[in-house]
Formats: C-alpha cells, structure tokens, sequence
C-alpha cells in the first residue's frame, strides 16, 4: 500500500501488475470494522482497467495480505459496484422533431 487517505476514504497501491498504481475507495476494503488501509501495509487486490483519479487501474477488491477477506452479506451476494455507471442515450425518428 504506497499511500492511504483515511479521511478521505482512499489510496493507492502499488504492483507489478498496475503500473503507476492502483487506486482503491474504502468501499473495495474487505475487512471487519472500519474500512481502511496502511502506507506500506502488504495487501492482497482484484483490480480492472480504468481511469479513475489519473490512475489507469481501480481495486474492485482488496484487503491485507495476512487476513482472509472480510465481505458483509450483500458483498457475498454482488460484488461492489463502487463508481460506475451506466448511461444510455437514446435518438428519436429525425423525421419527427417531437416524439412525445
């Protein structure tokens, strides 16, 4: 764990797998109590591809590497969907300026 904000309810992790680092939100922390990390703690991540904070990787899941993941039962059930969303954009007929 290169850095992690408590206050803010974030950091950022380092790897040989994300290059230039990971970004984690408190709600990926799988343990018991209070979501949060150390600086220079040793975890154990799930990552995906994204931009997120000047980042290119975001934890979906982390936790430290010497304890077992702590998930709540709505955790157990879907995995987080901590920052994303879906937009759709629909366009009506051209031929009609007014659909409704």
């Amino acid at each position: 764990m290169r850095v992690w904000y408590a206050n803010d309810g974030w950091g950022v992790i380092d790897s040989e797998d994300t290059p230039g680092g990971c970004w984690a939100h408190f709600s990926t922390v799988l343990v018991r109590g209070y979501r949060a990390l150390r600086a220079g703690e040793s975890v154990t991540l799930d990552y995906e591809p994204a931009q997120q904070d000047g980042f290119s990787f975001r934890a979906v899941e982390v936790w430290p590497a010497d304890q077992e993941p702590y998930r709540t039962e709505t955790e157990a059930q879907d995995p987080p969907d901590a920052y994303r969303s879906t937009l759709r954009i629909t366009h009506g007929d051209p031929k009609d300026p007014d659909p409704a």
